[in-house]
């Protein structure tokens, strides 16, 4: 029990960007933050290990996951590959029931820019996606897309801190969901492909490695880990 819950939460702490992409991660540290031994958080690292949200490197440690631009391209072409399958599924299989939800949570969305609320935002859109997968009638699709949905949500918040990325990406969201009820699959598919596209335009070619591209960029006086101790 303690396995699942400790991988939860820094799961959850490193989509939330409580630690910085690169950031070396202490076994000891975790463990006393979290209240718990050491034994569940080398479990929990080596189930974010299998979901590439952190990366062990032989005698140097574990590191909080890092992209290069390259790799940003990478996972930004499987996510197309995924999510437009998915799309298209739940466009013929679902539709109706699919438009509701992807409605309710820009909805939802619209709200929670109002507050101001950018962690609410950023899980929103994480449901927005995954209601493709909902929708689209086909397991072994919602099981490949749980394999990256980590990495993308933390990606996504990484990018959160750049206003007009995050704004084009809430419009093209309603855009979506206009064109799957006015019964456009191909205007959904080509909104949905611009969208995805903007993340990995996001980077040039030539950075190598995007946490320390973005530290120069966006510099933080320290790191955020500091984790409530578990229930």
């Amino acid at each position: 029990m303690l396995n699942g819950t400790a991988a939860r939460r820094l799961r959850t702490a490193i989509i939330n960007g409580e630690f910085d992409l690169g950031q070396p991660l202490s076994e000891s540290a975790l463990a006393a933050s979290l209240g718990i031994s050491k034994t569940p958080i080398r479990e929990a690292l080596a189930q974010l290990r299998i979901e590439g949200l952190v990366t062990v490197i032989p005698q140097k440690g574990t590191f909080v996951f890092t992209m290069s631009a390259q790799e940003v391209v990478e996972l930004c072409e499987l996510r197309m590959t995924l999510e437009a399958a998915a799309l298209r599924f739940a466009f013929q299989r679902n539709r109706e029931p699919f438009v509701t939800a992807l409605r309710d949570i820009v909805e939802q969305m619209t709200q929670a820019r109002k507050r101001h609320d950018v962690r609410e935002y950023l899980r929103l859109d994480t449901s927005y996606h995954a209601q493709f997968f909902r929708f689209c009638g086909n397991s072994y699709l919602e099981d490949a897309f749980n394999l990256i949905v980590g990495k993308v949500a933390a990606l996504r918040t990484h990018l959160s801190v750049r206003p007009t990325h995050t704004g084009r990406s809430y419009t093209e969201h309603g855009l979506i969901v206009e064109a799957v009820q006015r019964g456009d699959l191909e205007g959904a598919l080509a909104i949905l492909d611009k969208h995805i596209a903007r993340t990995k335009h996001s980077y040039a070619k030539s950075i190598e490695d995007i946490a320390a591209a973005d530290r120069a960029r966006y510099p933080r006086a320290a790191p955020r880990a500091q984790l409530t101790a578990l229930p």
